[in-house]
């Protein structure tokens, strides 16, 4: 047996140097370097460098639109159809007569008879003209009065009637018209301002009309719609109709 101690010591150096070379050549890693380093994410592994930056670029957003306010008038509303909107009331022309021998002559009688009588100042001059039961002169608003005369006199401003006369008298001077034509309502009416509106006078109508009203009433009559003083009203066969004030 050889017990050299240098042919022994050699096997231990031997030993010692490949060891650390072992060592050196693959590092050790700790226990918890194996445990905090995160899984590879799939995808990740296969992504591209510029996809990175692809992704980490801003989303692009669409402005937001606010909606703009109604309007305060809806004009398709209010917009009408060429064939709805109404067409404008046509207001027929208004005859005016003022030529008493043109008018049947029952008429023109009457009437005379009714100036003569007004012009007289005797009130009771009236009472055979005013005739009685279901042709009995309409003097109020109500027909049918048991005493015409004592009615008429009640419309006076004064007790005998002398101040109705006087109107009866002015309305009779105006001109006239033939009203409701063809129906059994027809008759000539005495002032004309009664059939035909007020807005279409003339100026020399105006001065026609100021004759029987004052300026006061004419604006109360415009207020009002029409003309709504007395007014005398004789069928085409002489018949004296009525005399009333108001609509």
């Amino acid at each position: 047996m050889n017990r050299n101690p240098a042919n022994r010591a050699l096997p231990v150096g031997l030993v010692v140097l490949l060891a650390g070379a072992t060592m050196t050549a693959t590092p050790v890693l700790a226990l918890s370097e194996f445990q905090g380093a995160p899984a590879p994410i799939a995808g990740e592994q296969n992504a591209a460098p510029g996809d990175e930056a692809e992704e980490a670029a801003p989303e692009e957003r669409t402005p937001l639109e606010i909606p703009m306010p109604d309007p305060l008038v809806d004009r398709t509303a209010v917009e009408l159809k060429d064939d709805e909107i109404a067409a404008p009331d046509v207001v027929e022309p208004v005859e005016v007569l003022t030529d008493v021998s043109k008018i049947p002559v029952p008429v023109a009688r009457m009437r005379e008879l009714i100036v003569e009588a007004a012009a007289s100042g005797d009130i009771e001059r009236l009472r055979p003209l005013l005739g009685k039961g279901p042709t009995q002169t309409q003097v109020t608003a109500t027909a049918g009065e048991d005493d015409p005369i004592a009615a008429l006199k009640s419309l006076s401003g004064d007790q005998d009637g002398i101040e109705i006369l006087a109107i009866l008298l002015d309305v009779m001077s105006t001109g006239f018209v033939l009203a409701d034509k063809g129906t059994p309502e027809e008759a000539y009416v005495w002032p004309y301002f009664a059939e035909k509106p007020l807005s279409s006078l003339t100026a020399p109508e105006k001065v026609d009309l100021f004759r029987l009203v004052t300026a006061g009433d004419f604006a109360g009559m415009e207020e009002f719609g029409t003309y709504n003083f007395y007014r005398v009203g004789i069928t085409p066969d002489g018949k004296w109709k009525f005399f009333v004030a108001g609509d």
